[in-house]
């Protein structure tokens, strides 16, 4: 990860092949984020459909035995475990923002115009 103390910002004492050569430097490092990235969610999805058997030989894939044990949390009154399912199955409701006491200062007629309507669709 990117950090003040790697990063080697480009100014005008860098020549052209240097700063080509920090350039391809992260471009490499990116990829090979990128590559881990993909192997760790390659490692995930196998492990979620693995088969497990529980204490009374029924079968289910961990990631059936994790919503499960969601929903058991979320009766026994886990709040998060609540909104974790409701988040997952669509229903999480819309964050409404609302301003109020803006003070805009204009002195255009068309800004004056755009502005007014952009209010309206609020």
């Amino acid at each position: 990860m990117a950090n003040n103390d790697n990063l080697k910002p480009f100014d005008s004492n860098q020549s052209r092949e240097e700063a080509k050569k920090n350039g391809r430097k992260g471009g490499k490092k990116s990829g090979e984020v990128r590559r881990q990235k993909k192997t760790m969610r390659e490692m995930l999805d196998y492990l979620l459909e693995k088969e497990l058997t529980n204490k009374n030989g029924e079968k289910a894939t961990t990631l059936e035995a994790m919503m499960a044990s969601m929903i058991k949390q979320s009766i026994s009154g886990n709040v998060r475990a609540c909104e974790f399912i409701r988040d997952t199955i669509g229903q999480k409701p819309t964050e409404k923002v609302e301003a109020t006491n803006a003070t805009i200062t204009v002195t255009d007629e068309k800004t004056i115009e755009s502005v007014m309507n952009k209010l309206k669709d609020l």
